[in-house]
């Protein structure tokens, strides 16, 4: 109360009856929709058209006639567009760049991958370190993917001797020799049984570029008393410099994300950034997320700021297990036609 002596005495607010009494009163007669100007619906454009709905499907038919009985509309004519967007690079020698999560192997998508890779669709592949291991644990023994929440509870989530041993094992000697992640897993995987259903050995077979994004501490393996952490950044290094000049190639390639909201925007981002910054003219470029949602760095970093120059970015959203497929699937069916 000290703090108010000596000042004007405050007016008593007025009540809510007082002060809308205080305000002049708006009118609002009814509108007059006898005098509303109306045209004919043949002078309209239109969005939706008999020509574009879908057709039924027939028993036996091909899967082309499958992709042109589907509705002209929305996601449809986006997976169209990206997968003609595929065929023109591939017929032009351009850079097909697959950037990709762990989710997508872990719904059984390899073989279709693997697939692409070798029928050239893909020029090149990066994955996150949870891809390397998943991929490593499948070829190593057919399995991968433990209960998170059982191991958390009891101190045991990554806590497994073989993928921890092998991999970090792989890493420090493939860096020794000067190799990146991914080539120097890949090369680990010589007598695995199941290396033909692995990204990381098919890509040492064939000499595609694969390469292992890694964020120390995102991993199982850097748990584990054998993990090296300089192996893993120089090895890390290494393949984003690899990564930077698959980026320096892009212009009038194609770049997929599938399944990365975080890891892998954000390297494109900077690696774009490299190239261009180097010289490269990397501006007509076409980008697509591939998605169970929407997110907010594959949306900027991938759809809308690489293509700002001149570019065409899309984002599909949908499960990997159904959209890769039918991707890859119209893809083949456009090359061979």
């Amino acid at each position: 109360m000290e703090l108010l002596a000596g000042l004007p005495e405050l007016q008593q607010p007025l009540s809510p009856g007082s002060f809308r009494r205080s305000i002049p009163q708006m009118h609002f007669p009814p509108l007059d929709f006898s005098k509303i100007r109306t045209y004919p619906v043949a002078d309209r454009d239109n969005k939706v058209a008999l020509e574009s709905f879908a057709t039924p499907h027939r028993a036996g038919a091909s899967f082309l006639d499958f992709l042109d009985s589907l509705p002209a509309f929305l996601a449809v004519n986006d997976l169209r567009a990206v997968a003609a967007e595929m065929v023109q690079a591939i017929r032009n020698k351009r850079p097909v760049l697959l950037m990709m999560g762990a989710h997508v192997i872990k719904v059984g998508l390899n073989p279709i991958l693997i697939d692409a890779m070798r029928r050239g669709i893909l020029s090149a592949v990066a994955v996150n370190g949870a891809g390397a291991i998943h991929d490593f644990e499948l070829c190593y023994q057919g399995e991968t993917s433990e209960d998170v929440q059982k191991g958390l509870n009891e101190g045991s989530f990554g806590m497994v001797e073989e993928t921890g041993r092998l991999m970090n094992t792989a890493l420090r000697d493939g860096v020794a020799r000067g190799l990146g992640a991914g080539r120097a897993m890949g090369e680990a995987t010589g007598n695995f049984r199941n290396r033909h259903l692995s990204l990381l050995a098919t890509a040492c077979e064939l000499d595609i570029p694969l390469t292992v994004h890694i964020a120390i501490g995102t991993d199982i393996i850097h748990q584990h008393p054998a993990c090296d952490g300089a192996a893993l950044g120089e090895g890390s290094y290494r393949d984003f410099q690899q990564f930077a000049s698959v980026c320096a190639q892009l212009e009038g390639g194609v770049v997929l994300n599938v399944g990365s909201a975080v890891i892998m925007p954000e390297v494109f981002l900077k690696a774009l950034t490299v190239a261009r910054n180097l010289g490269h003219p990397v501006e007509k470029l076409t980008t697509a997320t591939f998605d169970m949602t929407r997110h907010y760095r594959p949306s900027e970093n991938v759809q809308r700021r690489p293509t700002a120059l001149g570019g065409k970015g899309y984002y599909i959203v949908g499960h990997h297990e159904i959209n890769l497929p039918l991707l890859f699937a119209a893809v083949i069916e456009q090359i061979q036609s």
